[in-house]
């Protein structure tokens, strides 16, 4: 996901990102609103910056690895910060995630086995029936 700047441009139109992200205009204006981005405006006119450009990248990245928007905002809030303090942060987001994760999987896991020992007991039931 980490995609080249287009033609080296430092202003974006909110379009432009629209298009090259593959999403829409209202997801852009979304993310905004909840102070996840901040583009200038001249007049009704957003301009985003590479700046901008970049942070969509973390959040569209983030959604992809299912963090929440607030686990988004509190790792995009230290994007300015000490680089440490955002290694710290991401390290304890990741574990997080990832144990959530990995008990999603023991769970589907259980639950596969079980439907398959289900579906074995109702196809000997079958055949005896048969």
């Amino acid at each position: 996901m980490n995609r080249p700047v287009p033609e080296n441009r430092d202003l974006f139109a909110i379009a432009d990102l629209a298009r090259e992200f593959g999403i829409s205009t209202r997801a852009i204006r979304f993310y905004e609103a909840k102070g996840l981005l901040a583009p200038e405006r001249v007049g009704a006119t957003r301009i985003f910056r590479r700046r901008d450009r970049a942070r969509l990248i973390l959040i569209l990245r983030g959604k992809r690895l299912g963090f929440s928007l607030r686990d988004i905002s509190d790792y995009l809030s230290l994007y300015d910060a000490n680089r440490s303090q955002q290694v710290h942060l991401l390290t304890a987001k990741v574990d997080e995630r990832l144990a959530s994760l990995e008990a999603q999987l023991q769970d589907l896991q259980t639950t596969i086995a079980e439907l398959k020992e289900i579906r074995k007991l109702a196809d000997e039931r079958l055949d005896k029936a048969g």
